[in-house]
């Protein structure tokens, strides 16, 4: 046991160091300099190695990558040349939006697919099946930035149920709150749906032919309770697991999303800081959101033994 926690950590640590000197590399590749946003166009070529000696960028990336490092391992991950504040402040500030988003996002995810899930399962090959699954398609191919302005135009522009963008704080009510987070949320869960109704459809389907299924029926027992009670935690195991690393994914892939519709999440802010260079607040968020991917993906593999117990007679084994 301890040498297979050895190994998840060591895996996860060059996982971490990967992409983080990924990001380094790509936008070093990228035209341009912080140094000249900072200075604007009309700077002169002296002004502009002279801020960047000041930044300490006339390095060579490797050198400048080394040194981050050795200051991200004590927990200092810098501060932003162009804005000076500290990347773990900023990813402080903006971290509730972007987590509220992801985690009402794959909340209304799986409930829908959850209802979706059952009724397929339940009469497989009927109308209702094709029903679902035809709407299952459609969300699958409708993208957010295509689900987010039809969302806009018709929930916020036509009927005025929702704000057009922007973001209330829980603090100015929690009503306000989930009226700027609705159609963002429902945005980024149409494709999560797709994927978790056919995950759970599949699973179903194969639990309810399973012999003590068929045991739990002949007993008398009313389809709903066979259906809820047996079926459904054994099928759950696969959708778990995909919920799980989906929302490590969802932290770090609102930027569409949250640019769309003027959310002061990380998304944004890793826009952009992509667009202004500002390479030491893209590595810090990057860096934040690779750890919690990371730490989701552990705590769904111990998940396994709750949701199942024949991981746990393994595990005993």
């Amino acid at each position: 046991m301890v040498l297979t926690v050895t190994k998840r950590i060591g895996r996860s640590v060059s996982v971490v160091l990967l992409v983080t000197f990924a990001v380094v590399a790509l936008l070093g590749l990228a035209p341009g300099s912080v140094a000249e946003v900072i200075l604007g166009e009309n700077a002169t070529p002296e002004a502009v190695a002279a801020m960047n000696a000041e930044l300490g960028l006339d390095v060579p990336l490797w050198s400048q990558y080394v040194s981050w490092l050795s200051d991200a391992v004590r927990g200092d991950l810098g501060a932003s040349p162009l804005t000076g504040q500290s990347v773990r402040e900023a990813i402080v500030e903006r971290l509730p939006v972007t987590l509220q988003l992801a985690a009402m996002g794959l909340t209304i995810a799986l409930t829908v697919a959850l209802i979706m899930g059952v009724l397929s399962a339940s009469r497989p090959g009927s109308a209702l099946d094709r029903g679902t699954n035809a709407v299952s398609a459609v969300f699958l191919s409708v993208p957010a930035f295509i689900a987010g302005p039809v969302l806009i135009y018709f929930f916020a522009i036509q009927f005025q149920w929702f704000p057009v963008m922007g973001w209330s704080q829980i603090s100015d009510g929690l009503g306000p709150n989930l009226q700027s987070a609705m159609l963002p949320a429902i945005a980024i869960a149409l494709t999560e749906i797709a994927s978790f109704h056919r995950l759970l459809r599949t699973d179903l389907i194969g639990t309810l032919r399973e012999d003590f299924i068929a045991s739990a029926r002949a007993k008398g027992m009313p389809r709903g309770y066979v259906m809820f009670r047996h079926a459904l935690r054994p099928s759950s195991f696969s959708l778990i697991t995909v919920a799980g690393i989906n929302l490590g994914r969802l932290i770090g892939g609102t930027v569409i999303v949250e640019t769309l519709f003027g959310l002061p999440g990380l998304g944004q802010l890793v826009a952009s800081s992509i667009t202004s260079r500002d390479v030491i607040m893209v590595q810090g968020i990057v860096v934040f959101i690779a750890v919690v991917y990371v730490g989701i993906n552990t705590v769904v593999d111990l998940s396994y033994s709750v949701i199942d117990p024949r991981v746990r007679k393994v595990a005993g084994a």
